[in-house]
């Protein structure tokens, strides 16, 4: 769930504009021969794939794709610049290494077998003309309506799916717009589809925030000044001083415990690459040293969510997927969602994230749109929803609210308030309250800068009437 996908110990990323150059030009037949599904960390695999779009070779990890540069014959470059070596003989091909300062490990080729669709290249067919189509009515309580009659510039509508499919915006899965209530706007692209789960990556922690909630409102946690520690009585804490001890729920909700825990410094105890290779992330993130009082400073930290989703756990004595399915999805009608919270070193590449389709992440925005109510159901307290959106804290020099970004966007010299779950690769889920609207991407822009807010700015909050 993190912002950086930090299981990537072999293919890792680096600073922008630091990227070495590739000495070395590959044809689409050198690449070809590489293609496969490998081992990878622990037992784990990935595949390797040569895109005949650019003429590059990815390592596709899960939903993931991720850059292999050309730099001496049989040689790549990672987005770390670590060189991944394939090795073969005459006959065989079998396997990689990389060069990354530790001793060499062989990961093996396990099957050549592999076909890739040219869906995971291109967002739509070579030669696809788009034209604008209303949503279809599905049944799962989200209203369809039209362009037509909206405040929405139906040119630049198109604009933006022209330059999606161009690859202006690369990488981008899914577009949604809810307005004035109603669905208006639905396009996937790739091999994405409207009944497909996408991963929300840490746009997960709005999702856990509105668990909280949940767990209030229902009365399992009495209070969001409840102690944190006072929720894991089977733990012997280190590092325990009076302010570890003062930690409270509202504290892990704003990103202010105080922890030594910061996701953007490497060098943090609590920096979310060292808690996910643990055996058990929650007693890791509580061990942590202090670094501050508790409700001062706010760092943006994965561990204030993995300990509060814990303590949804703990207190409703169920699993987080069952509580978000009874408490929260149930309500919202979402019979289709996946997450696997399970916090040690085994699960490490799912980060503890939810998997949702999108239409299903718009109704969470309208949900709290609606002050916590869904077709005159109460799920959650309106005064709870209300303090989730307001601010609490900063944090990457955004106002922060209960693991809600209060993020504004500036669109033709105007200024549009609104309030975002965000994750890594572009998932966007942003409300704007006065403007009455939702909108909902998804994409694949791992590790690298999204183009999500700039579509956005350019081609929807720049076309509204004003």
């Amino acid at each position: 769930m993190s912002r950086l996908i930090l299981l990537l110990l072999i293919f890792p990323i680096c600073a922008e504009g630091v990227q070495a150059q590739s000495a070395y030009k590959a044809d689409f037949s050198d690449l070809k021969k590489w293609e496969g599904t490998y081992e990878y960390i622990g037992n784990s695999t990935l595949q390797i794939a040569a895109s005949p779009k650019d003429t590059m070779l990815y390592a596709l990890i899960g939903a993931a794709r991720y850059k292999l540069r050309p730099f001496k014959k049989d040689i790549f470059l990672n987005g770390g610049n670590q060189e991944v070596e394939f090795l073969s003989d005459a006959k065989h091909i079998s396997g990689y290494k990389v060069k990354d300062g530790q001793p060499d490990k062989l990961y093996k080729l396990l099957t050549n077998k592999v076909t890739f669709s040219d869906s995971i290249w291109y967002a739509k067919p070579l030669g696809y003309s788009y034209a604008y189509k209303a949503p279809v009515a599905r049944k799962d309580g989200l209203p369809v309506g039209s362009l037509a009659g909206s405040d929405l510039d139906a040119d630049l509508i198109h604009k933006m799916i022209d330059r999606i499919i161009d690859g202006t915006y690369p990488n981008i899965h899914s577009v949604l717009l809810i307005k004035d209530g109603k669905l208006i706007l639905e396009e996937y692209f790739y091999e994405y589809h409207a009944d497909k789960l996408h991963e929300l990556r840490s746009a997960s922690k709005t999702f856990t925030s509105a668990l909280v909630g949940a767990a209030v409102s229902n009365g399992f946690i009495k209070s969001l000044d409840d102690k944190v520690l006072t929720y894991f009585p089977d733990y012997q804490f280190r590092n325990l001083t009076p302010q570890k001890e003062a930690i409270t729920i509202k504290n892990m909700l704003t990103q202010q415990s105080g922890l030594a825990c910061n996701d953007y410094d490497s060098n943090s105890p609590g920096n979310e690459t060292k808690i996910y290779r643990t055996a058990d992330w929650v007693k890791t993130i509580l061990d942590l040293p202090m670094a501050g009082e508790p409700g001062d400073k706010a760092d943006y930290c994965s561990g204030n969510t993995i300990v509060l989703g814990k303590i949804v756990e703990k207190s409703s004595k169920s699993s987080l997927y069952d509580f978000a399915g009874k408490y929260l999805f149930g309500p919202l009608g979402v019979k289709n969602f996946r997450w696997d919270f399970i916090t040690d070193q085994q699960h490490q590449d799912d980060f503890g994230q939810v998997y949702l389709k999108p239409r299903d992440m718009a109704k969470l925005c309208l949900l709290y749109l609606n002050g916590g109510n869904w077709k005159g159901t109460q799920i959650l307290p309106k005064q709870y929803v209300a303090q989730s959106l307001m601010k609490h804290a900063v944090v990457d020099g955004i106002d922060y609210g209960y693991l809600w970004w209060r993020e504004s966007l500036t669109a033709s010299g105007i200024r549009y308030d609104g309030m975002a779950a965000k994750g890594n690769g572009g998932q966007r889920i942003f409300i704007w309250p006065e403007q009455n609207m939702v909108a909902v991407v998804t994409g694949g822009n791992y590790n690298t800068q999204s183009p999500a807010n700039k579509m956005l700015i350019e081609c929807v909050l720049s076309g509204l009437k004003k």
